[in-house]
């Protein structure tokens, strides 16, 4: 049997991973709770075309992110890396140097080229054992989250003291310390291979896009980004504009907001996971969001109602972004959950873009009204969409790599796996030599299942 904890060269792996993850998220969002102020300055700037600077990155992150990791497997989890974090920092040297809403518009997209996010979690998957696979992306996922809630509130808190444009800078040595990081702390895998457990499958992608539960996921977090970007682009311009706020404050009224919001997800999270309740959870998240939107446009001049709404919305947001990954790995086919994640990171940069574009667009044309109306109405048809959402089952994924010898006994294995109480799932990909299995967690601790584990599988 293994050891149920990290060893030190995995921790290490994880840690420093997830560091470069890190950065890179903080220097791609902490202009965005300023962006939309900045960027009317910019020659030749329009609502429509500040919504596409704002998520352009969005679309080309969506394009590249999958040939990203493609080419870390064929070219080594590094090299591959490398390039991103250089394109994402030349991406942000050009928006710094941008007086122009096109040039903005172009450092923006270059920032969302430097596609790694698969990549690293590709090398997280060669330097990690598949027994702490789950922990290992789980704290991944935790310092993704911190680091957004980070960058919303260093954005505008460091914009007393430096320009907005000399965030995009700070971007930059974001950059190339996550690149020093990758060099110096990031263990060199002894072998690189494909995961299929983490990274996508082109031929599979046809029929997980029409999997009924999936679509309805990844619609989801769609809407959940496009409601994202399109608020932006008129929240910073109604708290500078009707509460008063200007751009170097407003860091007063996101910090407490934030943190409210952050203790409010947990409480949310651990109820919904003691309960078994997700789905009431996730249908008031959605609410939560609508609500938050509706406040928003109906009173904008009020602070006291400006915090209620920003702290309803983060929480909804925070809420929704934790719950959408979980019950993708929940839905998916065991063997196939890489590229359901896979489809998942397009929809949501997808969203990213979608929503800058088209809020930009409706600001432009209806003011904040027509930006909000649309956010509002996303969220209900959302909303109507999770209502007929089947309730998810407490899964959890394993994955077994077999000996050669247990390969033709697979058979005799698979008996033995159904007659165990609690699998709904086994499949064996035989050119992997792996066994993917999806099961009740109560099942992991059943005898014969640890028995089988122990004496028959041999997990390398």
């Amino acid at each position: 049997m293994q050891t149920s904890k990290m060893t030190s060269t995995e921790r290490r792996a994880v840690i420093s991973l997830s560091s470069i993850m890190g950065l890179r998220m903080i220097g791609l969002f902490m202009v965005l709770p300023l962006f939309s102020l900045y960027a009317h300055q910019l020659s030749g700037a329009t609502p429509m075309l500040i919504g596409v600077a704002m998520g352009v990155y969005g679309l080309s992150q969506a394009l590249l992110q999958i040939p990203f990791g493609v080419l870390s497997d064929r070219m080594g989890r590094k090299p591959v890396i490398l390039t991103g974090l250089l394109i994402f920092s030349l991406g942000s040297l050009l928006a710094g140097l941008s007086h122009s809403i096109w040039w903005m518009i172009a450092g923006r997209a270059l920032q969302g080229a430097g596609a790694v996010g698969s990549a690293t979690l590709a090398m997280m998957a060669d330097l990690t054992r598949e027994d702490q696979r789950t922990k290992s992306m789980a704290i991944a996922g935790i310092s993704i989250g911190f680091s957004f809630s980070l960058a919303m509130l260093l954005g505008p808190l460091l914009s007393k003291w430096i320009a907005v444009s000399s965030l995009f800078y700070l971007a930059v040595v974001f950059g190339f310390t996550a690149i020093l990081i990758l060099y110096t702390a990031v263990p060199h895998p002894a072998t690189i291979r494909w995961h299929r457990d983490q990274e996508p499958e082109l031929k599979s992608f046809l029929k997980l896009l029409v999997h009924p539960e999936l679509a309805k996921l990844n619609s989801g977090i769609l809407i959940l980004h496009a409601i994202f970007t399109a608020s932006f682009i008129v929240i910073p311009i109604s708290l500078y504009h009707l509460a008063g706020l200007q751009e170097s404050q407003q860091w007063v009224i996101y910090l407490p907001t934030l943190l409210i919001a952050f203790i409010l997800t947990l409480a949310c999270i651990g109820f919904s996971e003691r309960k078994q309740q997700i789905k009431p959870y996730f249908l008031g998240g959605i609410l939560t969001l609508a609500i938050a939107e509706t406040l928003l446009w109906l009173a904008p001049s009020n602070l006291t109602l400006a915090g209620i709404s920003l702290c309803l919305f983060f929480t909804g947001f925070s809420l929704m972004e934790s719950f959408l990954p979980s019950l993708i790995s929940r839905a998916a086919p065991a063997a196939r959950k890489g590229s359901a994640m896979g489809i998942y990171a397009c929809s949501q940069f997808t969203g990213i873009f979608l929503g800058g574009v088209s809020g930009g667009a409706l600001y432009g044309k209806f003011g904040f009204t027509g930006a909000y109306l649309f956010c509002i109405l996303l969220a209900l048809s959302w909303l109507a969409l999770a209502f007929f959402m089947q309730p998810p089952r407490y899964l959890v994924n394993q994955m077994w790599r077999l000996l050669p010898e247990q390969q033709h006994n697979w058979d005799k294995i698979t008996a033995k796996l159904n007659a165990i109480p609690g699998i709904v799932e086994v499949t064996f990909v035989a050119g992997d030599g792996v066994a993917y299995l999806k099961m009740e967690r109560a099942t992991t601790k059943h005898p014969d299942y640890l028995h089988l584990k122990e004496h028959t599988i041999g997990i390398t």
